[in-house]
């Protein structure tokens, strides 16, 4: 007999929590801000509305289903299942965060803040929850957004939504060679604060501004196009190091192969660096179109 769905409520905590985690009381929490010149007035009232719309989709969740919660800090230690769908209630970076511990579940995305959140990936009120629900979990329309992915020679793997950072863990310099996968040539010697490589969602975002800096010829790709763009940040030229390669697109199939020739170098996606891989000299890294997509619910 197959398991009714379950419903999973992604939240995080709002900068109301936050405040009082430091603070200890609202008094306090109040003091601090206005010492800054801030009310804790409009904080109180976005945490309301968020805890407001965590109570009405849970309330949305059909009896017959199982629920449940998870708090972004704890996504790393959550196991999901095949019949959960997926419910961020929170802002766009929080699907974000989410998409890289899914395998193919719907997402469906509650903005607890309209009009504050651009509400890319967070399209739906709270109060079409219900229906979401019925819909995601009868296989509804969902948009297949691409994703990146990272994989070491260690078998470590990596994925994100919007863009994977492959850079130094502090303020120093990454030594690495960077080539196309498979070229039988060692890649070319760089010295750089790290690489950038992302999707047509993070085209909104850290992907966008380092594409405008340069002035890019390439077309920012749509979310949902099978085409990822990498930028190598502040490439240093030096009788060792070059910049030739600092740009360019991977499509399906295609790869980017960074060799770490420094003591250590970091590699996170979607701003997650808490849950990051760690290379050592010699180690060497696939970037790529993840096989995965994350099924947005629309």
């Amino acid at each position: 007999m197959s398991l009714a769905p379950r419903a999973v409520l992604v939240h995080r905590r709002t900068e109301y929590e936050e405040l009082l985690a430091r603070h200890g009381t609202h008094g306090q929490a109040a003091f601090f801000l206005s010492s800054r010149g801030r009310a804790i007035d409009e904080v109180a009232a976005r945490h309301e509305r968020t805890g407001r719309a965590l109570r009405d989709v849970a309330a949305a969740v059909p009896l017959t289903w199982r629920s449940t919660r998870v708090e972004r800090a704890d996504l790393d230690r959550f196991l999901f299942a095949p019949e959960d769908v997926v419910v961020v209630v929170g802002q766009d970076g929080l699907v974000a965060n989410t998409a890289k511990y899914l395998s193919g579940q719907p997402v469906v995305g509650i903005d607890t803040d309209p009009g504050r959140n651009p509400g890319v990936l967070v399209r739906h009120h709270r109060a079409d929850a219900a229906a979401l629900l019925r819909a995601a979990s009868a296989g509804g329309r969902a948009e297949e957004l691409t994703m990146v992915e990272a994989v070491a020679d260690d078998t470590q793997r990596l994925v994100a939504l919007n863009e994977i950072y492959v850079g130094p863990p502090g303020h120093q310099t990454a030594r690495y060679r960077l080539g196309p996968d498979g070229e039988s040539v060692p890649g070319e010697a760089q010295a750089s604060s790290g690489v950038l490589v992302g999707t047509g969602t993070g085209a909104t975002g850290w992907l966008r501004s380092l594409w405008r800096e340069r002035g890019s010829a390439l077309a920012l790709p749509a979310p949902g196009d099978p085409r990822l763009l990498w930028f190598v940040r502040e490439a240093w030229p030096s009788p060792a190091t070059g910049t030739s390669r600092v740009a360019g697109e991977l499509g399906r199939g295609q790869g980017l192969r960074l060799t770490v020739e420094s003591d250590r170098i970091t590699v996170f996606g979607d701003g997650m660096e808490s849950d990051a891989l760690e290379l050592a000299w010699g180690q060497s890294v696939r970037l790529g179109i993840a096989d995965a997509s994350l099924r947005l619910v629309v």
